[in-house]
C-alpha cells in the first residue's frame, strides 16, 4: 500500500510519466504539464524549499485559488516533510492571522495581491513571518520573494537523486501531512491534524468506491484547503493518473465546464440546487411547445428513475420513451453544459436535497453524495455508481467503521481519524474516545440495506418548550422542494412552534405575478417579498409540502427575506453551509416577531 502521499506520488509519476496531471487556463485555452513534468517541479521546489531552510515538522501557510501552482507546493511542502497548513482564500486577514498564528507557521505561500495583502497584515503581528508570492513582484523591505525565487534556488542548488529520494522516504505515514482549520459555523476554527496515512487510506478506500480511471479529466471546484478538494480533487485524481484542470474563475464554472468536457465534477449541493434553479428559469422563458417538450421529458426520466431505485428493471416502452426524451431534450443540455462525457458529479459537505438529486438522475445525470468531515480524511461513506438511493450517503467505504450510538450520533473509526486537534488535547479528548471511536456530532441511521442516512447536526437540533425534538435540515430540504423557494432556515429551539425565514425564488415568482395579472408598481424583490399574494402562496406551498409531518414539526409562522444567505454576507461558510447562529443574531427582531 501507498502508505505516504509521497509514495503514492512518485508511483504516479513513475506509472504515467507521459500523461497530463495538471491543466490550466492559459492564453484563452487549456494546457497541460505531464505527470513527469509536475514530479520535475516538485523536486525543484522541494529544493528550494530546503535551500530556505525550511526542514521537517515546520508548518507552511497556503492561501490560494484553485491553480498548479497549489498542487505542486502541496507535494513539495510533503516531499520536505513540512506540514501544509491552508486556509480559505476568502477569509479576512484577522482569521488568517489567527490560523498562522495558532499553527506557528513560519512561512507562508500567497497567490496574488489580495492575498498579499493579508499576508503583509498579519506579518505585522508577526514580523518573522517570510512570505512567498506566485503572482506579484519580490519586497525585499518586507521580506516577500517570488516562487519563481524559491524554484530558481532550487535549480541552483538542487538536491541529488539520493538525498532527495531520501528525503522524501524518510517521510512516514504516521507524519503529519496538513493542519486543516474547520471553517465551522460557530467559535474559532480548530486545526485537525491530518497524516500521510490518514489521507492515503482515504484514497484507497475512495479508489475502491469510485471508478476514476488514468486519463480521465477532473475539474477542479472546490477549494482544495477544503479537505473534500484535497481528497479528490488532488490526491485521489493524482493517484489514478487522472488530469485535474482548474476552473479558472469561480464564475466561470458554466464556460469551463463546457470546455474541458470533464469525466468528473465534485460540487457542493447548494450549487447544484443553483444549477437546477437556473435551469428552470430558462425552461420558463421558452415558448409553450417547449416547455411541453421539456416537462414531458422530465415526467418519463423521473418514472425511469423511480424503477432505478425501486431496484427493477425499466419496461421496455419506459426505456424507449427515455432514448426519445434524452435525444430530444437532455443530451442537447448535458452538451451546452460540457457533459457529454461526464461519468459522475460527486457532493458533500452538506445534504443534497432528495428532490435535486431526482431532477438530475431524471435527466441521465449521475449525483453521488458522500459523507464526511475534516477529522475523517474525510471520506466515511459514499453512494456508488451501480446503487444510488436518494435520501442517503451510501454505505461506509472499505476499513472505515460506523456505528449509531444510543442517542442517534453518527461514531466512525478508522485509519482515516485525524492525529487531533492541533493545541487542543481537551478538544481532542471530547471527540475521540480511547478505544478510537470519533464523534461525529451528526445524527443519522441505517436503513436495510445498509446505507447511512444523515438526518441532522447534534447541535441544531431544536428542542422546543415542550421538549419534543425537530430536525430542521430534512425539514429545510423538503420545503425547498417548492419551486418557489431558494432557501428557507428553521427556529424553534425553547419556543412553543417552528417559524422560518424564507428567502424566494425570486425569478419563479415574479414570473407566477405576472401570469395573474397582479398590480405592483414594481418588481423588484423587496416589494415582491411583501405582497400579500406571495406570501400567500409560500404559505400553500408549506402547507402542501408539510402535510405528513407531525403537527410540532411543522412551521406555523414565516418572514419573507427579499436577500438571499451568502458567504459575502456572513450568512454561510465558504463551501455554502447555513451559519445558523449568524443568521440567528442578523434577523434576531424579524424572528422575534414571530413569537409575540
Amino acid at each position: 500500500m501507498m502508505n505516504t502521499l509521497n509514495r503514492m506520488f512518485q508511483e504516479s509519476v513513475r506509472k504515467y510519466a507521459s500523461m497530463p496531471a495538471l491543466s490550466s487556463k492559459a492564453g484563452g485555452e487549456y494546457k497541460s504539464v505531464t505527470y513527469s513534468e509536475m514530479g520535475a517541479k516538485v523536486r525543484t521546489l522541494a529544493s528550494g524549499l530546503v535551500d530556505l531552510g525550511v526542514q521537517k515538522g515546520d508548518r507552511i501557510a497556503l492561501i490560494s485559488e484553485n491553480r498548479p501552482e497549489w498542487a505542486v507546493a502541496d507535494m513539495a511542502i510533503a516531499h520536505v516533510g513540512a506540514i501544509n497548513v491552508a486556509a480559505f482564500p476568502t477569509l479576512p486577514p484577522g482569521q488568517v492571522g489567527y490560523i498562522v498564528g495558532d499553527s506557528g507557521s513560519k512561512l507562508i505561500l500567497v497567490s496574488d495581491k489580495k492575498q498579499l495583502a493579508k499576508a503583509l497584515e498579519v506579518k505585522k503581528v508577526q514580523p518573522d513571518l517570510r512570505i512567498i508570492t506566485m503572482d506579484c513582484p519580490a519586497d525585499a523591505v518586507n521580506d516577500v520573494i517570488t516562487l519563481d525565487d524559491v524554484m530558481r534556488r532550487g535549480e541552483a542548488s538542487p538536491l541529488n537523486d539520493t538525498d532527495y529520494e531520501d528525503l522524501w522516504r524518510s517521510v512516514q505515514p504516521d507524519d503529519w501531512a496538513s493542519i486543516i482549520y474547520t471553517s465551522g459555523t460557530t467559535g474559532d476554527p480548530k486545526g485537525a491534524i491530518l497524516s500521510h496515512y490518514n489521507f492515503a487510506s482515504n484514497v484507497e478506500a475512495a479508489q475502491d468506491a469510485l471508478t476514476f480511471e488514468p486519463g480521465d479529466v477532473l475539474l477542479s471546484f472546490v477549494p482544495l484547503n477544503h479537505v473534500m478538494g484535497r481528497l479528490v480533487d488532488l490526491y485521489l485524481a493524482l493517484g489514478c493518473g487522472a488530469t485535474i484542470a482548474y476552473v479558472e474563475d469561480l464564475r466561470r464554472l458554466r464556460q469551463n465546464m463546457a470546455e474541458v468536457r470533464p469525466h468528473y465534477v465534485t460540487l457542493v449541493p447548494r450549487v447544484f440546487e443553483m444549477f437546477q434553479e437556473g435551469l428552470l428559469r430558462n425552461v420558463a422563458k421558452e415558448s409553450d411547445l417547449k416547455q411541453k417538450l421539456f416537462n414531458w421529458a422530465l415526467s418519463v426520466g423521473e418514472r425511469r428513475t423511480e424503477r432505478i431505485q425501486d431496484r427493477q428493471a425499466v419496461p421496455f416502452l419506459l426505456a424507449f420513451k427515455w432514448r426519445f426524451a434524452d435525444t430530444l431534450v437532455f443530451s442537447k443540455i448535458r452538451g451546452r453544459l460540457g457533459l457529454n462525457r461526464l461519468k459522475l458529479f460527486l457532493t458533500g459537505s452538506a445534504p443534497l436535497p432528495k428532490a435535486t438529486a431526482e431532477f438530475f438522475s431524471a435527466m441521465g445525470v449521475t449525483i453521488l453524495q458522500g459523507y464526511g468531515l475534516t477529522e475523517t480524511s474525510p471520506l466515511v461513506s459514499v453512494s456508488r455508481p451501480a446503487w444510488i438511493k436518494f435520501g442517503t450517503v451510501g454505505p461506509p467505504v472499505i476499513d472505515v467503521e460506523v456505528k449509531i450510538a444510543a442517542d442517534g450520533e453518527i461514531l466512525v473509526r478508522g485509519p482515516n481519524i485525524m492525529q487531533g486537534y492541533y493545541n487542543m488535547p481537551e478538544k481532542t479528548a471530547e471527540v475521540i474516545e480511547s478505544d478510537g471511536w470519533f464523534h461525529t456530532g451528526d445524527i443519522g441511521e441505517f436503513d436495510e440495506d445498509g446505507f447511512l442516512k444523515i438526518t441532522d447536526r447534534k447541535k441544531d437540533l431544536l428542542v422546543l418548550a415542550n421538549g419534543k425534538k425537530v430536525a430542521p435540515q430534512p425539514i429545510e430540504n423538503l420545503l425547498k422542494e417548492s419551486p418557489y423557494i431558494s432557501q428557507v432556515i428553521l427556529f424553534g429551539d425553547k419556543q412553543s412552534i417552528v417559524t422560518a425565514l424564507v428567502v424566494p425564488l425570486f425569478e419563479r415568482v415574479k414570473a407566477w405575478v405576472k401570469e395573474r395579472g397582479i398590480s405592483v408598481s414594481s418588481i423588484k424583490d423587496k416589494e415582491l417579498a411583501q405582497l400579500a399574494a406571495v406570501k400567500s402562496l409560500i404559505q400553500e406551498e408549506i402547507e402542501r409540502l408539510s402535510g405528513h409531518l407531525a403537527n410540532f414539526e411543522k412551521v406555523h409562522r414565516f418572514s419573507l427575506i427579499d436577500q438571499e444567505f451568502t458567504v459575502e454576507g456572513g450568512e454561510m461558510t465558504p463551501t455554502l453551509k447555513v451559519k445558523r447562529r449568524v443568521v440567528l443574531e442578523k434577523y434576531r427582531d424579524v424572528i422575534k416577531s414571530m413569537y409575540r
